[in-house]
């Protein structure tokens, strides 16, 4: 019959109408959630692979991603652990899709200066990476002696040297809006 083509066909239309008004809500949802994600939400989500970090000097980290905390992350290579604030980065190379948020408060209150206030305390020895304008940088050797709000005092020192007074060629104050990268030796267990 006529009748029932028509019931067909107007049956078929509502329900294609009906997926595509569900493939564009669908579509408008996964827009909105992707607009609430922030950056170290995805690096935390790319926690174990091997990534590349453009710093504003030109320099180029590659390395696994080992920590993506509220301000900064470590890389880890054959060799050294490398921190890098966020706000020193350009761009990034290799990020997962994936997004995963911090759960816990105490680490989204931990920035920059409490990882530089360990290194620190464990005297860590150093490169120091520093911005100096658009293009240019400053590698600096040495062991953080103090980190307040926003800087951090170097004893410098030559590549390799523990923080000795006979070791110091002097006491830099960089500010850490400066600081591209930290680099360090890793240690014999990672």
């Amino acid at each position: 019959m006529r009748w029932d083509a028509l019931f067909t066909d107007l049956e078929a239309q509502l329900a294609a109408g009906g997926r595509l008004n569900l493939d564009a809500e669908i579509a408008e949802r996964m827009r909105a959630e992707a607009s609430g994600v922030e950056l170290a939400d995805r690096l935390r989500g790319s926690l174990g692979l091997r990534i590349g970090v453009h710093v504003s000097s030109g320099s180029v980290f590659e390395g696994t991603l080992s920590h993506a905390g509220s301000e900064a992350l470590v890389l880890h290579d054959a060799r050294h652990q490398v921190l890098v604030p966020y706000a020193a980065a350009v761009r990034y190379v290799g990020l997962a899709r994936l997004a995963v948020g911090e759960p816990s408060r105490v680490r989204q209150r931990l920035g920059l200066a409490s990882a530089l206030r360990g290194l620190a305390r464990d005297r860590t020895r150093l490169s120091v990476l520093a911005v100096r304008g658009a293009g240019a940088e400053t590698t600096l050797h040495g062991v953080i002696d103090r980190v307040g709000r926003d800087h951090l005092d170097l004893a410098v020192t030559e590549d390799g040297e523990d923080r000795r007074p006979s070791n110091v060629r002097g006491i830099v104050t960089i500010p850490l809006s400066a600081v591209a990268a930290l680099r360090s030796a890793r240690n014999a267990e990672d």
